[in-house]
């Protein structure tokens, strides 16, 4: 018996089998990540020799095209497709969002992912949950459980692309990360960088008012590796918050 996790982003499909009562922070028994377009080759190639799992569960915010395209690649298994559809309350936490369905699926299932992962740790306090991928999102969630709301903001690539289309002369390799830079390579990583980093700072401080102690920072995401070195705030890399969060909800009772 195994349970298929499913994280499907605006690049990237990921996956992952655990054992079907696995919990959050589980290690994996199979994993992988495809490109969008690669999806139709899933179960082809990645998926060919997967045993069948005996339950699914994904978080999609590539749009209804790209699921159907994905559930089309489980029809070789008898298995009913299950998608996360934010609600007012799971897994221990309250969404405090104006219409919480509304709410990302990814970003309501990292925070439950991150609650789950403090919890476990013994920390009741506060926690700060950012992403950082092709979109960036900072995201606080309270002492007592309740996700307050949080920030979207382009990631490296966007914010990137819409200076070269805005601006001229500045189609320029990536850069490094400098306090003082002196070329344009190296000024638009290090901008992007800092205005990553200025709003993850910005919400630590708000979040540590609100809750009247220092959160705990948990940054997940491919490109959250390029981010971690310039935040100024105590922090932790976690590789799968979005699969953990996704095992907490695989244990909740349906």
């Amino acid at each position: 018996m195994s349970f298929l996790a499913i994280d499907i982003g605006n690049t990237r499909l990921k996956w992952a089998v655990y054992a079907d009562e696995a919990e959050p922070g589980s290690s994996p028994l199979q994993h992988g990540a495809v490109f969008l377009e690669n999806i139709d080759r899933l179960a082809d190639e990645d998926w060919h020799n997967l045993a069948p799992p005996a339950r699914m569960l994904g978080s999609n915010v590539a749009g209804d095209a790209v699921r159907r395209r994905v559930e089309e690649q489980m029809e070789q298994w008898d298995l009913a497709p299950r998608w996360v559809v934010p609600a007012a309350e799971a897994a221990g936490v309250r969404n405090g969002y104006d219409h919480p369905t509304r709410l990302g699926a990814d970003r309501w299932v990292a925070v439950i992912g991150a609650h789950a992962h403090a919890r476990a740790r013994g920390v009741s306090g506060p926690v700060l949950v950012v992403m950082v991928g092709t979109a960036v999102t900072v995201e606080a969630l309270s002492s007592a459980g309740e996700f307050l709301g949080g920030l979207i903001l382009p990631g490296h690539g966007i914010m990137l692309r819409a200076l070269e289309g805005g601006t001229a002369g500045l189609r320029v390799p990536t850069g490094e990360v400098r306090d003082f830079p002196t070329n344009t390579s190296d000024a638009l990583t290090t901008g992007g960088t800092f205005a990553i980093c200025g709003a993850v700072e910005r919400m630590y401080r708000l979040l540590c008012g609100h809750d009247g102690q220092a959160p705990l920072v948990l940054m997940t995401g491919g490109a959250g590796w390029k981010v971690a070195p310039a935040l100024d705030v105590p922090h932790e890399l976690i590789e799968g918050l979005i699969f953990d969060g996704l095992l907490a909800l695989n244990m909740t009772p349906r």
